[in-house]
């Protein structure tokens, strides 16, 4: 029987093994509809490919076990970057995402994308070549960015912090010196899948918020990146608060989330107060030194970011709500303002299995999310066939 045979070709068929867990043959059949004869001839095929390699089963007593079929993660690499205001890392990861070298420079984002892009792909070549990987192990590309994406075009949209960005085809540029495909998205976006990834693998309801010198939301729902029309879904930190009705924000409006609760906000506020601070770094070391001004003006930008959630548990009913980025440093002061506003003005129904937690990933949640990203889109079903010569 040939892959014409069914609509299950055999990028489909190996969907069921990208969770890592070893199937047999016959379990492969069953889940698929396929015949034996078919399975037995695309696994052989994958088999080839590399991409699935047979496994022992460790419990099996007595007997010959039926042989197992599992991912091979080392099958392939991908690359991914995570561009920041002031720093870039590239690392290099397997099939199931592990980072196995990586490196950050002090390389800032308003120097333009030639000079930061040069540094990524001149970076991903020696940290290839370092690893002993020869260009041809790599499958795909990963990016993130600090500001809006038209994706999947993978070109930055007016970005606020990223002169000289603006409509750049940065997949394209990428693409000259490493020919494979590129991905690019916002780096709240990809935080939210490298945060789910390592510490909610089972949640496909989650709104990941990074706060720091500004403030974003990435939103996973139904198991899926949710971008919106023009790739600014989450875009939370331009959203009207209440308390702060007369602070203009850079963006042109007043009392954004964004000029009450970010990192330079808190320090503002603190100033005006008679505790100088000029960054959210400040905020960060007062908080720590026990400040009770600095405290209670953390547990305040909480409640603020808390009073905008309210409406997105409403609207997108998370299981999880983490909170990461810089100013997560001091997450329990934050996080207690989130959940006193959250947790009083949601419904019950909405709040009774929701979670409201700091980040586990800290500073790696984008540059783990990149490199899903990548991965993603190499072993997709439309793709994996070009991207490992397979037959389809």
């Amino acid at each position: 029987m040939g892959s014409n045979g069914s609509a299950v070709g055999v990028g489909e068929l190996f969907q069921l093994l990208r969770d890592g867990m070893p199937r047999t043959r016959a379990q492969l059949a069953k889940a698929t509809g396929l015949a034996r004869s078919t399975v037995a001839a695309r696994i052989d095929e994958l088999m080839q490919a590399g991409l699935v390699t047979a496994v022992a089963d460790a419990t099996s007593t007595g007997g010959r076990p039926p042989s197992q079929i599992a991912l091979n993660p080392a099958a392939k690499v991908v690359l991914a970057a995570d561009i920041g205001a002031s720093h870039t890392t590239v690392a290099v990861t397997d099939l199931a995402g592990r980072i196995l070298s990586e490196r950050t420079g002090q390389i800032e984002v308003a120097q333009g994308p030639e000079p930061v892009l040069t540094w990524v792909a001149e970076t991903a070549l020696a940290l290839l070549s370092e690893s002993g990987l020869g260009s041809g192990r790599l499958a795909a590309v990963g990016m993130g960015v600090p500001g809006p994406v038209e994706y999947p075009a993978g070109r930055p949209t007016n970005p606020p912090i990223m002169p000289g960005w603006d409509r750049f085809d940065v997949p394209g540029w990428v693409q000259q010196h490493l020919q494979v495909p590129v991905l690019v998205d916002n780096d709240v976006n990809i935080s939210a899948l490298g945060e789910r990834s390592v510490a909610w693998p089972k949640a496909d309801h989650l709104i990941f918020v990074k706060v720091a010198t500004g403030i974003g939301a990435g939103i996973v729902s139904d198991g899926r990146l949710l971008r919106g029309a023009q790739g600014i879904a989450g875009d939370i930190g331009h959203v009207r608060v209440a308390r702060g009705a007369d602070v203009p924000c850079p963006c042109g409006n007043r009392g954004c989330l964004e000029a009450l609760a970010s990192g330079p906000a808190i320090a503002r506020a603190l100033t005006a107060q008679g505790v100088p601070a000029t960054s959210g770094t400040d905020v960060i070391e007062l908080v720590k030194s026990g400040n009770l001004e600095a405290i209670q003006a953390v547990r305040q930008a909480g409640r603020d970011i808390g009073e905008v959630l309210t409406a997105s548990v409403s609207l997108l009913n998370p299981s999880v709500i983490s909170i990461g980025g810089a100013m997560a440093r001091v997450g329990e002061h934050l996080i207690a303002g989130v959940r006193e506003v959250v947790y009083t003005r949601s419904t019950p129904l909405a709040t009774e299995h929701l979670t409201i937690a700091p980040a586990v990933t800290a500073g790696r949640a984008a540059v783990i999310g990149a490199g899903i990203l990548a991965v993603e889109h190499a072993l997709s079903p439309a793709i994996l066939p070009q991207s490992f010569a397979l037959n389809g």
